[in-house]
């Protein structure tokens, strides 16, 4: 385990005299410092009422995809063991032994069904396991001896219900009497996102309420009540009621409708289901005494209560003390390594054991993800601007209007492959004044090179190779050793890539062992200008990526 100690850090920010007031300025005597905030507790700066209004009108109601699952296709077709008999509905019965019967009877008006030699047996409102014990009881009542029974319930009659208030098309649907809620909705095109909602819901029957409905119990465990429907019932879904925006770093960014005025934070990490990682929720709002905005770790977050109207922001917002980075190449010990965030680079390199004869510790080199960043940006600026530069110029002739299309053409085609490379974020170190002491980055990949007894040539050579390095061989001499130079070379723009990331011209260095010849190609038009910025960004896709790009 490798421990760092160095001194802690501090950064201030220092204000120009004339920022200060004078003890004489009047200004300064008409503050009140006593309703000013204090900016490190994170409550200051609510937002406004309207903002945080149209926040929450533009997020999609929790449940939102709850009617992409398919429930209009899915009508029952069975019978669910407490389905209650009614008139319509149809039974057959089958006795043999002392009578022989088998006939499928209807329930008629009365709830009833007629046993031929019996009489009638009402059945209505009965399970398919009460009508069969009902009918077994009529039958051997008559016939006590020698005589079996049986009975299904076999067809239902089918139901229309009226499904009204917040839906997105009102009306009439048919469906069967063991048909979810769902089902009804869903045929009705769901509920309004907008105005409806989620959590009221009734069904009514003869002006009377049989069931509410709260589709967030569906949503979260399951649960649903099943009323057996009747034909004429009404489903109802009322306007929608407060809410509150739930944003940041959730799995579940949502607007949250309330059943009451208010939701405690417990039931909002619930409802919301946070990222791994997150470390604080931002709360804005209104209360009785003025708006409110603040801050709170995670963990004190669940006994917060939050009000119709709020603003709840997740946020993975703790810095950790360490940072993670990765050593690669040419070393004995782990491949990553857990450090103080003011760790250097050098004291990091002083704990790690190398092979000496085997290692190039004067070639180290460094990856950064900001650095790559960098060059990727800088790159597509560069892109843009050729873009921009000699796509839009206009032509005075015919001829030179087929001249710029041609190298419109060219610039397009450049330009679409030279966005496909990624940049190395190589950040070079190592110099002749030994290996700068940076402080590292999480994230950062230390290159500690093999000692290399080649050198490779590639580009634009006719046959891109690696030769073994020998003293005094100059680097046209690889370059023919390779076949020379393709006819899109140009031989004026020969580069070496060092070991440790360093890009310079061929003619201003030696050749060293482990470097990496790179012929870049020469930019095909006769316009001066157009072919001055192709080298200037070939030359910038070099050093970022380490590839001459074939124009």
């Amino acid at each position: 385990m490798i421990v760092f100690s160095g001194p802690a850090w501090a950064q201030s920010i220092s204000l120009p005299d004339n920022i200060v007031p004078e003890e004489n300025d009047e200004s300064s005597r008409q503050v009140d410092d006593a309703s000013r905030a204090d900016w490190r507790s994170g409550t200051y700066g609510p937002v406004p009422q309207g903002e945080r209004e149209a926040m929450i009108d533009g997020l999609p109601p929790f449940g939102a995809n709850l009617f992409t699952g398919g429930f209009r296709g899915a009508m029952g077709e069975g019978l669910n063991p407490a389905y209650q008999v009614k008139p319509g509905d149809q039974v057959t019965v089958r006795a043999w032994g002392a009578i022989e019967l088998d006939r499928a009877l209807p329930v008629d008006a009365q709830g009833n069904i007629f046993l031929p030699g019996i009489g009638p047996i009402n059945i209505e409102g009965q399970s398919s396991q009460e009508v069969d014990n009902s009918v077994r009881r009529a039958i051997t009542s008559v016939y006590s001896d020698n005589v079996e029974v049986y009975t299904n319930l076999q067809g239902v009659q089918p139901v229309a219900l009226f499904v009204t208030g917040n839906v997105e098309n009102p009306g009439r649907y048919a469906g069967t009497p063991n048909d979810s809620l769902l089902y009804f909705l869903d045929q009705a095109g769901g509920i309004d996102q907008d105005l409806g909602s989620y959590r009221q819901i009734h069904i009514k029957r003869n002006n009377e309420t049989i069931a509410n409905v709260d589709l967030y119990d569906f949503l979260l465990t399951g649960s649903i009540p099943r009323p057996q429907f009747r034909d004429g019932d009404t489903i109802v879904v009322e306007e929608r009621g407060p809410a509150i925006a739930v944003t940041g770093d959730v799995h579940r960014e949502h607007r949250y409708e309330l059943k009451g005025d208010q939701l405690s934070g417990a039931e909002i990490l619930n409802l919301a289901r946070t990222q791994s990682g997150v470390s604080h929720v931002l709360l804005r709002g209104d209360r009785d005494d003025g708006p409110v905005a603040s801050y709170f770790p995670l963990d004190l977050f669940a006994g917060q209560t939050v009000r119709s109207g709020d603003e709840v922001m997740f946020s993975s917002d703790k810095r950790s003390e360490t940072i993670v980075v990765e050593v690669e190449g040419s070393y004995y010990g782990p491949s990553r390594y857990a450090l103080p965030r003011d760790a250097r680079l050098n004291e990091l390199l002083d704990a790690i054991a190398v092979p000496e004869s085997m290692t190039a510790v004067q070639s180290i080199s460094l990856q950064r993800e900001s650095v790559r960043r960098q060059q990727q940006q800088s790159l597509e600026d560069s892109l843009r601007r050729l873009e921009t530069t000699y796509l839009s110029a206009p032509s005075s002739t015919n001829e030179e209007a087929r001249v710029r299309a041609q190298e419109a053409e060219l610039i397009q085609d450049f330009v679409s492959r030279a966005r496909e490379l990624e940049p190395s974020g190589r950040l070079v170190v190592a110099s002749r004044n030994g290996i700068a002491d940076i402080r590292l980055q999480d994230g950062d990949v230390i290159t500690i090179p093999e000692i290399s007894d080649s050198v490779l040539i590639s580009g634009e050579v006719v046959v891109p190779q690696a030769a073994v390095y020998q003293p005094g061989v100059s680097v046209m001499d690889y370059i023919e050793s390779a076949g020379g130079f393709t006819n899109r070379a140009d031989d004026d723009q020969i580069l070496l890539v060092r070991q440790n990331g360093a890009v310079i011209n061929a003619r201003s260095s030696a050749l060293r062992p482990g470097d990496e010849i790179l012929v870049m190609p020469a930019a095909p038009t006769h316009n001066l200008q157009l072919a001055s910025t192709l080298t200037q960004i070939l030359y910038q896709i070099a050093v970022a990526t380490r590839v001459a790009v074939d124009l």
